[in-house]
């Protein structure tokens, strides 16, 4: 019964820590934040309120992203906290030595982590939504836009006072195929359609092959190589779709079946997917090593030096994990070796470091 009662009291007091450490780092985010949108709607027609309104649609998704590292701090807190109140040596006394005391955690952490990766996604991806939404409102890529859909993609695109309309079935490297582009006026009135096999799209200059013009009140030209002006390049529609914490789960899954439907790379979709699976186990992870940590350096010691060493392994931990990425998205390595790898690795780090927690 006692033994129940210093559980529960443990996961409340992991939770209560959790959160207090949470709301420091929304504080910080929407600090830093409101002074970027500022800077942005500094010119625009809104009110005073549009920057605050915008920052906090965008902080739960940056509070996703951040989550790992708030985990290994909390939980670095949390053990200050029992030191403090010589509550370790109660729990010891009680037959919660630090294996069990480590068991409680993970298994706390893997609960939250699946309530996070689940409902928190969920709603952060639908605020990011709304965030870009109302952003794009005023931003000057409004005259750009780029969609997939199981007709291919398609883009919208202004240049030299005139709209481009073009639609692609489907892309190989760096290449559009079989295309066809509607040009039209200010006025959106039709002055020519182009018709072509493929379209080198490494630059903003296009190559257009074996291409067909069709002009309105001319007879049709043909023509094996055109050059075609634009706004677009390779670097610039992968940048078009690179935001995916604005989809939920379904949207994703979906979008990458219409990505490999048409042909484009699925690559930075199944990187995300990954990366959403894996958050629970990452946020058990962390926690773990915040135990490691605690029990491997001084326990007195000052709070501030706990705090900094975990923001230093969390600073480490972030640059392990965006170069082992890095490697799956350029495609070094398998994409589910890159996501996965540094899990891998810290997950090695744990058992190592768990083999000789309960020495201590």
């Amino acid at each position: 019964m006692i033994i129940k009662f210093y559980q529960n009291y443990l996961i409340k007091t992991f939770v209560k820590e959790l959160t207090i450490v949470s709301l420091v780092f929304i504080s910080l985010v929407f600090i830093l934040n409101v002074i970027s949108e500022i800077r942005f709607f500094l010119n625009a027609d809104t009110g005073f309120y549009y920057p605050i309104f915008i920052t906090l649609l965008n902080i739960p998704s940056v509070l996703f992203e951040i989550f790992p590292f708030i985990f290994l701090i909390s939980t670095q807190l949390f053990f200050v906290k029992l030191y403090e109140k010589n509550e370790l040596i109660i729990l010891k006394n009680y037959g919660i030595d630090n294996l069990k005391l480590l068991k409680i955690l993970v298994l706390t952490s893997i609960s939250i982590g699946f309530l996070i990766t689940t409902l928190f996604y969920t709603f952060s991806s639908s605020l990011k939504h709304s965030y870009l939404y109302f952003k794009n409102q005023h931003s000057e890529d409004q005259k750009y836009l780029a969609v997939v859909n199981q007709n291919g993609l398609w883009i919208k695109d202004e240049i030299d006072n005139k709209i481009n309309i073009i639609n692609a079935d489907r892309i190989e490297k760096y290449e559009l195929k079989d295309i066809t582009i509607s040009q039209l006026d200010i006025n959106f009135n039709l002055i020519r359609t182009i018709k072509a096999s493929s379209a080198n799209i490494i630059k903003n200059k296009w190559d257009l092959k074996e291409a067909e013009i069709f002009t309105i009140g001319k007879p049709k030209q043909a023509s094996e190589t055109i050059e075609f002006n634009t706004n677009f390049n390779i670097e610039k529609i992968n940048n078009m779709f690179s935001d995916l914490s604005s989809l939920n789960f379904f949207e994703l899954f979906n979008l990458h079946k219409d990505y490999k439907l048409f042909g484009y790379s699925t690559t930075e979709i199944e990187s995300h997917l990954h990366n959403l699976f894996s958050m629970p186990i990452y946020l058990t992870i962390m926690a773990t090593i915040g135990v490691i940590l605690m029990f491997q350096i001084q326990l007195y010691s000052s709070k501030a030096l706990n705090i900094s060493i975990g923001v230093i392994v969390s600073v480490l931990i972030y640059y392990l994990n965006y170069f082992i990425n890095l490697l799956g998205k350029n495609e070094y390595v398998p994409i589910e070796i890159s996501i996965w790898m540094t899990q891998l690795i810290l997950f090695i780090i744990c058992i190592m470091g768990t083999l000789k927690l309960n020495e201590k």
